[in-house]
């Protein structure tokens, strides 16, 4: 049923975003001429922009094929990871704790790079995981190319870079000395792609990242900033809803509190599951969910989407771990389940119903900041008396991929 709603939603207007805006522009620079507001030095990493430049040169960069290959591309990532946790009694378990997550639903729809680099970060740790139960070099080099490929999409992707090397040295942990001198070769190469990714660094946007954190750090943002960002963004992925939209039911210290206070309980809940409590989870999982989260953490920027790409994995996690131990964690992860599951389910009619209503579309999505162009795009003129401005840049975008 889950499949059926979001194949729907393949249907779904082209839904605008800041960073879409960026990729559309960066693929119309590479494909025919910058668009006059474009930013000539802007930068993102350039595995999404393929992506689109190829359904551009196809003649299929539309909405639907755009949600179409991210629903692709989620339950490919949901294969892997249920190969990976193969163990789980309750398959059914972790695919409805992701399906129904708040953060899925809304951006499997947008053309945005989280999904892609979902596909090729999963598909990396699930080569590995092969690897390390057979020790075949084929599944070793798969995991080190859907890595980059994944690098390539996201600059976190460092993280699992970072974590494959961290999950062969757990692996040869006795032996390592033996496998460098009879893979002097394979050592080599990966050497050298270390050293290429340092030279290098400033094409592949390392340079770009670490400059903007250091200006978020000038401009005044503290580290406890930081934190309360980050389990403010913990405490929606667990509530499953947004804390903007909420909080706006309670008086003000009320609404963002509870979002943090459940952030930092869920937070450390997952990491004595995960890192402390005796389980099966497979060294690579842990080691790519670390560098991962050491890196959400210090970044200067709140936005609950930079979860997707791991929320299968942190949902697999969940999904593994029995609650049948003390009856007062019984009750409290099954009106933790109810209200998920009730929160995911709006979620999902909601974006339902968005995508199918043009009207009701053009006013909710970006919260409004694009009816203008939408209502313009949709029935010729904006319906909103107090038009005043639109983006010739979004019109022309929509005129030419929301077909």
């Amino acid at each position: 049923m889950l499949a059926v709603l979001f194949f729907i939603n393949c249907f779904s207007p082209l839904r605008i975003h800041v960073d879409m805006l960026r990729y559309f522009a960066i693929k119309d620079c590479l494909e025919n001429n910058c668009p006059p507001t474009a930013d000539r030095t802007d930068y993102l990493p350039c595995g999404y922009t393929a992506l689109l430049l190829a359904l551009s040169k196809l003649g299929i960069l539309r909405s639907f094929s755009i949600i179409f290959i991210n629903c692709i591309y989620l339950l490919c990532g949901l294969y892997f990871v249920r190969r990976i946790f193969a163990y789980i009694q309750s398959p059914f378990f972790l695919f409805v704790l992701v399906l129904l997550n708040w953060t899925v639903i809304k951006f499997v729809d947008h053309p945005l790079s989280e999904l892609q680099y979902l596909f090729f970060s999963m598909a990396s740790i699930y080569a590995f995981y092969q690897y390390s139960g057979n020790k075949k070099m084929i599944n070793l080099l798969m995991a080190f190319l859907f890595a980059a490929l994944a690098f390539l999409t996201r600059t976190v992707g460092v993280a699992l870079l970072a974590a494959l090397c961290a999950g062969l040295i757990w692996e040869f942990r006795r032996q390592l000395i033996g496998l460098i001198r009879r893979n002097k070769i394979l050592v080599a190469i990966l050497a050298l792609c270390l050293i290429a990714v340092l030279i290098f660094s400033k094409q592949l946007g390392l340079n770009h990242y670490t400059g903007v954190m250091s200006k978020q750090f000038q401009e005044g943002v503290h580290f406890s900033q930081i934190l309360k960002w980050h389990f403010l963004e913990w405490g929606e992925l667990f509530i499953n809803t947004s804390s903007i939209k909420f909080s706006g039911y309670l008086p003000p210290p009320w609404g963002i509190g509870i979002f943090l206070f459940a952030g930092l309980i869920c937070f450390s809940g997952f990491i004595y599951i995960c890192f402390i409590k005796r389980n099966r989870i497979p060294f690579i999982v842990k080691a790519y969910l670390f560098f991962y989260m050491v890196l959400m953490f210090n970044w200067p920027f709140y936005d609950p989407r930079f979860w997707v790409p791991v929320i299968p994995l942190i949902a697999a996690v969940i999904a593994q771990t029995s609650f049948q131990e003390n009856k007062s964690f019984r009750i409290i992860a099954s009106v933790f389940l109810v209200l998920y599951t009730a929160f995911g389910i709006v979620s999902m009619i909601y974006m339902t119903y968005t995508s199918l209503n043009r009207k009701i579309f053009a006013r909710t999505e970006a919260g409004g900041v694009y009816r203008n162009e939408y209502e313009t795009h949709f029935f010729g003129k904006p319906l909103s008396d107090t038009a005043n401005h639109e983006d010739p840049y979004v019109l022309d975008v929509l005129r030419r991929y929301d077909k």
